[in-house]
């Protein structure tokens, strides 16, 4: 018998790739779906991703074959090729990614010979195979690197001070440009160019040239395992993995501390850190004893379970007393990765670690913690938090209540903003 989630966390696969393909500058991605695939995945996506939509094509606007009976049974690659046309005709963009919805995906119409045909006449077509059924959205964002690294990426030559930032995902981690930009602020402190992929306008180009880059940094604690191998294999680039957004001075200078280590930067590393960490810590000493002593929970995915969770128990010395990771993570040695960052904390006892995304089962382990004054999570725990009148900060996906343009808490600034937010919701 299946097994029901209610409430999933997430889009199908089909959705990751279009979330990541929204984020990229003059990407347009191209539907071979059933009608409604492409507002219903952009709605699952950024529409519970902070009140934005994607700058350049998305939801109803994205090209689609909308798929009827008649394509089922006699094959929909005329419609597509006719739809592709219809798109170069009156779209511009720097590559046209033709994307597969489950219809497409059962009766097994060949997109990647279709494509061929526009690339022979010179066209940026690319296919990607991307049925929902292949797995969630996460599983889509692995989809589209893979697609990246087979279509776009070529070999160039080596630049040591160039580095690719990995791991957090666009939309479906609802801070995702903020974070790029602090993570990066920081970088280029270090005297490196950062590859985001997804902001500052970067685009296709960004991604072909990133083979050159001297170190791929990979925040997250399970995510893109097969596009580091690829890119160590085929180009040469090593991969540095955070596990985890690092938040706060501790988790920063040490996160900073590694990069340094891998690109021979140690010295400008420590002449960083020791700048970060006097202006956070010459903010936070002003605020004191402005937010009482707290018994938190965080429910969210990976990357911010783990930084959230041990800044607040590091950094600011409150209790963690459960967490609940929504990922999908299924590798033994990715949970126990995620399990050590959550452990080995230094001022704390380590909480209950739940790999969870139900949310019948997430309300049954909250309820089953003992008392929680602090509650961390997404909009579907503030109704939680109403009903057992409980402090409550929305900070994970799905969020539908709040509008997010750049705001973080990664990083050094980005803890000062939690903090506050913290504070304004006493």
């Amino acid at each position: 018998m299946s097994v029901i989630t209610e409430s999933p966390r997430g889009n199908c696969a089909l959705g990751g790739v279009n979330a990541v393909l929204s984020a990229v500058n003059r990407v347009i991605p191209i539907y071979h779906a059933g009608p409604g695939c492409c507002m219903q995945t952009a709605a699952g996506e950024a529409g519970q991703a902070g009140g934005r939509s994607p700058f350049y094509v998305s939801s109803v606007s994205t090209p689609c074959t909308n798929m009827l009976e008649r394509d089922v049974i006699f094959g929909g690659i005329d419609r597509l090729r006719e739809t592709v046309e219809g798109a170069l005709e009156i779209m511009e963009a720097d590559a046209f990614f033709v994307l597969t919805g489950c219809t497409a995906g059962i009766i097994g119409d060949d997109i990647k010979s279709l494509t061929d045909e526009f690339r022979v006449k010179g066209h940026p077509v690319y296919p990607i195979e991307t049925p929902g059924f292949l797995g969630e959205s996460y599983r889509g964002y692995e989809i589209a690197f893979k697609a990246f690294l087979t279509h776009l990426v070529e070999a160039s030559g080596r630049q040591p001070d160039l580095v690719n930032l990995f791991g957090i995902m666009p939309y479906h981690d609802p801070f995702w440009e903020g974070s790029f930009e602090e993570l990066t602020r920081i970088l280029e402190k270090l005297g490196l160019r950062v590859n985001t992929f997804f902001t500052r306008h970067q685009g296709v180009e960004t991604i072909r040239t990133s083979s050159g880059a001297a170190l791929n940094i990979i925040v997250s604690p399970w995510l893109l395992k097969s596009a580091a191998t690829e890119y160590e294999e085929r180009f040469g680039v090593p991969s540095l993995r955070w596990p985890g957004i690092p938040v706060g001075a501790t988790d920063t200078s040490a996160f900073l501390r590694a990069v340094g280590k891998a690109l021979g930067r140690e010295k400008q590393a420590d002449e960083v850190i020791a700048q970060e960490e006097d202006y956070v810590y010459s903010y936070l000493e002003t605020a004191i004893g402005a937010l009482s002593w707290k018994r938190f929970a965080v429910v969210g995915d990976a990357n911010t379970v783990v930084g959230v969770t041990r800044y607040l128990a590091n950094d600011y010395s409150f209790s963690p007393i459960v967490v609940i990771i929504t990922d999908p993570v299924f590798r033994r040695e990715d949970k126990e990765r995620i399990l050590k960052q959550l452990t080995e904390l230094e001022y704390a006892r380590p909480p209950k670690v739940y790999f969870e995304n139900d949310h019948w089962n997430i309300r049954k382990a909250l309820d089953e913690s003992g008392e929680i004054t602090l509650l961390i999570g997404s909009t579907n725990e503030r109704e939680y938090a109403m009903e057992k009148n409980i402090q409550c900060s929305v900070i994970s996906y799905p969020i539908t209540d709040r509008l997010i343009f750049n705001r973080t808490y990664a990083g050094y600034r980005g803890s000062l903003t939690l903090i506050e937010d913290l504070y304004d919701n006493l």
